[in-house]
C-alpha cells in the first residue's frame, strides 16, 4: 500500500512541475502541441526512472566509499549519458519526434526535476522499489502536467482572449491556474 500512496503522491501531490516547481522549461517551451508534450513526456519518464535506479544504486557506492559529498557531480553525470542515449535513440527512431523536440530535448539534461527526483529519493531513504515507483509517478505526474497544459493551450490559440493575455502572459496564468487546481490534491494522500 505504501508504494502505491508514494506513486499516486508523486502524480497528484508532489507533482514535479506544478506543485516542486522543478521542470519548468520544458513545461513552458514543449506544451504548445500535444503531440511534441507526449513525445517529451515519454522522454522524460524514461530517464527520470533510469537516472532514479542508477543514481540509487551508485549512492550506496559512493557511501561505502566514503566519496557521499560527490553524489551530485556523478548524479549529473549519469542523468546527462542518458539523454544522450535517448537523443540517439529517438535521431535514429523518430526523426520527426527528434526535430519537433528541438533543443528541449538536450535541455533534458538540465532539467532539474530529474536531478531533483534522484537527490530526493536519497534524501527520503527510499529503498529500490520505492524509488522505481516515486520515479514513475514523478515521470507521470509530469507527463499528466505537460499534456493537460499543452491541451489548454492548444484550445487557447482558437479563444477570443483580449491582447494583453495573449502569448507569455496568457501561458504563464495559465500554468498559474493549472497548479492551484492540483493544490485540491494535497490533503489527498497522507505518507
Amino acid at each position: 500500500m505504501k508504494i502505491f500512496l508514494i506513486f499516486m503522491s508523486a502524480i497528484l501531490v508532489n507533482n514535479f512541475v506544478l506543485q516542486r516547481f522543478l521542470g519548468i522549461c520544458p513545461f513552458l517551451g514543449v506544451s504548445k502541441k500535444i503531440d511534441t508534450a507526449v513525445g517529451m513526456s515519454l522522454a522524460v519518464i524514461f530517464v527520470m526512472v533510469l537516472a532514479s535506479v542508477i543514481t540509487w544504486l551508485l549512492n550506496g557506492l559512493l557511501v561505502l566509499m566514503g566519496l557521499s559529498f560527490l553524489k551530485t557531480i556523478v548524479f549529473i553525470l549519469v542523468i546527462a549519458s542518458l539523454v544522450q542515449f535517448v537523443e540517439i535513440f529517438l535521431k535514429k527512431v523518430s526523426p520527426g519526434l527528434y526535430e519537433a523536440l528541438g533543443i528541449f530535448l538536450p535541455l533534458i539534461t538540465t532539467n532539474c526535476a530529474i536531478l531533483g527526483l534522484a537527490l530526493l529519493n536519497i534524501q527520503n531513504n527510499y529503498g529500490l522499489l520505492e524509488t522505481i515507483f516515486n520515479s514513475l509517478g514523478a515521470g507521470f505526474g509530469f507527463g499528466l502536467a505537460l499534456i493537460l497544459f499543452a491541451g489548454i493551450r492548444e484550445q487557447l490559440d482558437f479563444a477570443d482572449i483580449p491582447k494583453p493575455f495573449k502569448g507569455l502572459a496568457g501561458t504563464l496564468i495559465t500554468a498559474g491556474i493549472l497548479s492551484m487546481a492540483f493544490v485540491g490534491f494535497s490533503g489527498m494522500i497522507k505518507l
